[in-house]
């Protein structure tokens, strides 16, 4: 999801909780329960944008605002720190149909996920 897209949710949720908020106070007897589904619906979108960020996505390529690789994973080409090493896990990501490969750091137990070719 493109940072504009994302932008886009987060401020269309925002509004959507706003708007509940709203409606809530305006009509206290009637507005309650549409009221609390609007604040609902927009504290999921809002949600749905922070959890996207963080599939398959380590810590340092999140921090530096790089783009995603292949499968969300470790941009493409990119250098791997000498500390990971490759597992045997491998898998296909199911959005993508990328390979993935896992890469593991022994010491600390952080995990990345690397695009096969």
């Amino acid at each position: 999801m493109g940072s504009f897209v994302r932008g886009g949710l987060v401020v269309v949720g925002i509004a959507l909780m706003l708007a509940g908020l709203l409606v809530i106070m305006a009509v206290p007897a009637l507005g309650t329960i549409g009221g609390l589904e609007l604040v609902a619906m927009g504290a999921f979108l809002v949600l749905v944008v922070v959890f996207e960020r963080q599939r398959y996505r380590s810590a340092t390529a999140e921090q530096a605002n790089m783009a995603p690789g292949p499968g969300g994973g470790e941009p493409l080409g990119g250098p791997i720190e000498p500390r990971f090493r490759p597992t045997g896990e491998v898998f296909i990501d199911p959005t993508t149909g990328h390979r993935m490969r896992v890469v593991v750091d022994p010491a600390s137990g952080e995990r990345r996920y690397i695009a096969e070719a």
